[in-house]
Order: C-alpha cells, then sequence, then structure tokens
C-alpha cells in the first residue's frame, strides 16, 4: 500500500487510474459541499456532514461533538460505528484528542489513543473506547468565526500515524462543514425568531436574502472549480457579485490572477500599506484595512489545515459588510480546494515521471512493451529520447531543481525527475549544445541561481552510459570551479579520462608511467615530489618562483627534482615528456578531488 498527496491510501500505481481516483475523490469534496450548503435542520445537516466526512476521509468510522457551555463535548453524530454505547460519548473539558483540539483551535491526531500518554485521559470515554476498539484518532476543529463550535474525528481501528495530506485534507471539509453547520444554526434561529417575534419579520427577511446569497455565491463558485475554472474565473466571479477589484496571490505573494468591474482600474499588482494580506495570513482569517484616500481593503488567507496557500485581496472604496467578508472567505475556502487538486495532480505527474525516467536509466536496450505503452500514455516517444540532461546548483536542492526541469521536460518532448542524487531529464533534440544553452538559461533566470548544465547525446538508447557521462562530467566541472554554465560533455573531452568510466584503464596506464612513481615515494618517505614537480611546471620552470611558493630553499629544490629525474628518468624536463607529465600531474589532481567530492 502507498499513500497518495491527497493522504489516501491506494495500492495501484498506475497514473491513469490514479489521476481518475483523485478527481472523482476532489469532485465527490467539491459536490458534497455544494451539497451542504442548502439550509436545512441542524440534526439533518450534522448527519449528512460525518456521512460525507466518513466516505471522503476512508477511515473506519466518523463522528462529530459539539461544544457545550459546560467545556463538554458531545456526541452528535456517528458513521461506522458498532458499540451502541458510544452514542453516549461525552468528554469533559480539557480531556482527549477533543481537548487539546478545543485548546490550540488546530487539527490534532495520535496513533494509538489509550497507550498515549500525551493527552488527558477521561476514565468514562475510555471505557467505550475499548468495545468501539478505537485506536488512531484524528480531530478537526469545526470553526465559526474564530470560535471553535465542535470537532470533526476520523478514526481507525488500527494503530497508524495521519500523513499532513490527510490533516489538510480533513480540515478543508470541515471548513466547508463549519459553514453548512453555522448556516443550519442560522436558519433554525430564523424560523424560531419568525414563530416568536412576528415584529421581526423584516430584519429577519434580510437575514434570508443574505444568506442565501452567500449561498448562491458559495455555489457559483463550486460550479466554476467543477467546471475545470482557475484562478482568474474565480476572481472575475467574485468582481461580479463583490463590485471591486479582486487580486488573487499565491504563497510566495506573487499575483497569479486579477480582475475588476467594468470601466475600474486593474488591480494594483504591488501590496498597499497597511497590508490586509499580511495581517489576513498571520489571523489565519481575514483582515479589513483603510487608508486615508478611503480605500477598502479585504483580505481573506487561503489555507489547508496550517499550511498558506495565498490570499484573495478585495479593494473598493466603500467598507465590505458581513456578508462580502463571509463570501472572500468562502471563495478563499474554494480556492485552497483548488490548490490542492492541482498539487496533487502536479506531484503524481511528477512521480510518474521520475519512476518512468529512472527506468529507463537502470534497464538495458531494448525497451520493455510495458515501459514504451507508459510513455506513449504520456505522449513521449522513446525512441526519439536521444538527448540526456543532468543539472546541479550549488545553492538548490535536486528535488527543487528536478521539478522546474519537469515543467520545462515537455518543450523537448522528454521526462525528467532526480536520478541517484541528480536533476535529469531525458529529451529528443538535433542540437545537444543549444539544449545545454537553453536550458541554463531558463534553469538559471526560474531558480534566480547559477546552475550547472551538462547534456550529452544518446547512443543506441544507452540512457544509463550517458547518465554516468554527463553526471561525471557536471562533478568535474565544480571541481574545476566551473559554477553557472550550460554545455556538452564533449567540451569537456580533455578530461574524459576522468569522468569517463569506460577509459579508467587508459588514465590508470598515464598515471602509472607518470606520477604514481612519485606519488608512491612520497607516501613511503614523506616527502613532495608531486607538490614540487606540480609548483614547478606552473612556474614555467623558474626555479627561485617555484622554491619561493613551496617555502624550501633553492638547494632543497635541487636535491627534490634530482629525486624527480631518478625515479622518472633524465628526459623528463624535455617538451614532449614534459607536456606528457603536466597532463599526468593535472588529471591526478582532478582524480584525487573526484574521489574525495
Amino acid at each position: 500500500m502507498t499513500t497518495d498527496a491527497g493522504g489516501y491510501r491506494t495500492a495501484s500505481p498506475d497514473l491513469a487510474s490514479y489521476r481518475q481516483r483523485r478527481e472523482r475523490e476532489l469532485s465527490s469534496l467539491y459536490a458534497t459541499a455544494r451539497s451542504l450548503t442548502a439550509l436545512g435542520e441542524t440534526d439533518v445537516v450534522l448527519d449528512s456532514i460525518v456521512r460525507a466526512a466518513h466516505e471522503l476521509i476512508g477511515t473506519d468510522f466518523t463522528y462529530l461533538s459539539l461544544l457545550g457551555p459546560d467545556g463538554e463535548l458531545t456526541l452528535k453524530a456517528s458513521e461506522g460505528t458498532i458499540s451502541s454505547t458510544f452514542a453516549d460519548a461525552r468528554v469533559p473539558s480539557g480531556t482527549g484528542v477533543g481537548g487539546r483540539v478545543i485548546a490550540t483551535g488546530a487539527p490534532a491526531w495520535v496513533s494509538n489513543y489509550l497507550a498515549t500518554r500525551d493527552v488527558p485521559h477521561d476514565r468514562s470515554f475510555d471505557d467505550l473506547v475499548l468495545p468501539e476498539g478505537m485506536v488512531a484518532l484524528l480531530g478537526v476543529p469545526l470553526l465559526v468565526g474564530d470560535e471553535v463550535v465542535g470537532v470533526l474525528f476520523a478514526a481507525d481501528r488500527t494503530e497508524r500515524p495521519f500523513e499532513n495530506d490527510e490533516v489538510a485534507l480533513l480540515s478543508a471539509f470541515a471548513d466547508h462543514a463549519a459553514v453548512a453547520l453555522n448556516n443550519a444554526r442560522l436558519y433554525d434561529e430564523t424560523r424560531s425568531a419568525l414563530k416568536e417575534l412576528q415584529s421581526a419579520y423584516e430584519t429577519i427577511e434580510r437575514q434570508v436574502a443574505v444568506m442565501e446569497r452567500a449561498q448562491a455565491v458559495h455555489e457559483s463558485l463550486t460550479h466554476v472549480v467543477l467546471k475545470g475554472g482557475g484562478a482568474a474565473e474565480i476572481a472575475q466571479l467574485l468582481v461580479d457579485h463583490l463590485q471591486g477589484t479582486v487580486t488573487v496571490f499565491d504563497r510566495t505573494g506573487a499575483v497569479i490572477a486579477a480582475g475588476s468591474p467594468d470601466g475600474a482600474p486593474e488591480p494594483a499588482v504591488q501590496r498597499s500599506s497597511p497590508d490586509a494580506v499580511e495581517q489576513a495570513r498571520q489571523s489565519g482569517r481575514w483582515a479589513t484595512t483603510t487608508d486615508s484616500t478611503g480605500v477598502w481593503r479585504t483580505a481573506a488567507t487561503v489555507q489547508a489545515g496550517d499550511s498558506h496557500l495565498g490570499a484573495l485581496l478585495l479593494t473598493r472604496s466603500h467598507e465590505p459588510a458581513p456578508v462580502d467578508i463571509r463570501t472572500l472567505e468562502r471563495a478563499a475556502q474554494i480556492m485552497g480546494l483548488l490548490i490542492l487538486k492541482e498539487t496533487a495532480v502536479a506531484q503524481a505527474e511528477e512521480r510518474v515521471s521520475g519512476e518512468l525516467l529512472t527506468e529507463l536509466l537502470v534497464s538495458s536496450p531494448p525497451v520493455g512493451p510495458t515501459q514504451r505503452a507508459r510513455a506513449q500514455a504520456r505522449g513521449i516517444d522513446v525512441a526519439t529520447l536521444d538527448v540526456l540532461v543532468v543539472a546541479a546548483s550549488a545553492t538548490r536542492s535536486p528535488a527543487e531543481v528536478s521539478r522546474r526541469l519537469h515543467q520545462l521536460s515537455g518543450d523537448w518532448g522528454g521526462l525528467a525527475g532526480e536520478h541517484l542524487g541528480r536533476a535529469t531529464m531525458l529529451a529528443h533534440a538535433t542540437d545537444v549544445a543549444e539544449v545545454a544553452e537553453s536550458l541554463h538559461a531558463r534553469l538559471r533566470r526560474d531558480l534566480g541561481t547559477p546552475v550547472r548544465v551538462v547534456a550529452e547525446r544518446v547512443v543506441d538508447q544507452g540512457w544509463g552510459r550517458a547518465f554516468e557521462l554527463a553526471s561525471r562530467c557536471c562533478g568535474l566541472m565544480q571541481t574545476l570551479g566551473v559554477t553557472d554554465q550550460g554545455t556538452t560533455a564533449g567540451r569537456y573531452s580533455m578530461f574524459a579520462l576522468v569522468f569517463d568510466p569506460e577509459r579508467s584503464e587508459e588514465l590508470d596506464a598515464l598515471l602509472r608511467d607518470t606520477v604514481e612513481p612519485l606519488a608512491a615515494h612520497d607516501a613511503l618517505r614523506s616527502t613532495q615530489l608531486v607538490a614540487t614537480l606540480t609548483a614547478y611546471f606552473h612556474h614555467a620552470g623558474n626555479l627561485s618562483r617555484t622554491a619561493r611558493t613551496l617555502h624550501i630553499h633553492l638547494n632543497t629544490l635541487h636535491k627534490r627534482l634530482h629525486r624527480v629525474e631518478a625515479l622518472l628518468g633524465a628526459g623528463w624536463r624535455s617538451p614532449d615528456r614534459a607536456l606528457h607529465l603536466q597532463l599526468a600531474l593535472r588529471l591526478h589532481e582532478l582524480r584525487g578531488q573526484s574521489l574525495t567530492g
């Protein structure tokens, strides 16, 4: 079993079925959230919330408890329970997982409830847990405004942790459930007021109209997402309903969409002071500010659990009404679900692309039919993948570089991922150097940091050999002090004896006839013949400068060079042998650096 990006456990790694299932699950969440917005009896809404949450999260059983005036949590609805006595479950104030959720206003979970000592226990509740068989327990708050009105629980009868995506998904649903529950409570209060206070009919009618308007906006927002819309469509819908300019920010504060009424100026890209967006992020909800010009700005943060995903900003010339703020908050919740969906799909595509890339790199030609079919399903012809690219950065992780390579791979009909700690891409191109230079420029711009890019031509589907050459060349560039370049392995062909594993015997032979006698003497006698000869060639044979560099007397230098002549022969200073020896010394140095690096 594996756990997908949304927190569900699944046994099928197949991309098509995985994506279909994720689409069904998220569509179910949107549809369920939409249905919960309908006004109805509180008890009916509670049962609907628990039933929908149980189907969505997939745990053994689910239940919902509301907070009483005495701080005690009382079970109001459940799904999947087997013990009749569990329906009477009550948790006193300050105890259990529910107590922690109420105290912090944040999700909490334990992998084994009875065994944990991280939360205070209540004996009466523990006695109900045993016949129910509850082990793992997750609780998320139901928030109305800043007030925790209850806790939605998901439980399993086996011990296990809850993944961040599961917590985020149930938290996102709980936000919708809290809205629905609050609507139901308001609706009940409205009906009671109609019966008890006929004189307040006009006020109540306005309240109902406000709720119906908010419900209509929420349904419209949900419809946009279900039809495949994005941030731009949500922004324009808010513009139509709220009559102001709307700006959508991502988690980094960058503008990803904006809209304004007809005839109004376009929304400003820069956030003004005081910054409502930052205030909303700090509060975890919303914030409203105004300036000396009379412009009002209201921001709602886009959250999924404890994760900040962005913000919505409404700007207009008059103060927003409470219903406007609730509408903006609901839109932020919808944006959170949309971002979770897009993130899950992107992560699935990156994972499958990386898995297929690894299979191609470690397999021997010819490519199997299964791998070929998987590539074709992604619109990739394996037979055309004739260029391998490796990229690395001293300031960015391989995962970050791989993620950007994956986004760029479609331009070359290829696929990308991380292999053996290297960001790697297989592509199709006629000009290998052009691929390296183009990718270097785009990665350099997108990552905002120096990056090394090496491209190598693939011969006879030998992707593994091409990867080893490009990867070793990329490491050699770092050794040589090259930190920011797009190139081919061929441009470093003079150092191929170092980074080409198939030429290691040639390198061994070269070093054996040149540097190794000196290195062996150094190791045995604790001398510095290799360093002395390196400095000698560096100063073009100038004895005085060489001695100064080594901090030794000139006589000592003469003795060392006589020892070199004794080991290498009298003709080592001749032009041909000296050039040969200089190259061997440099390759010896690079091999040592690559082995230690």
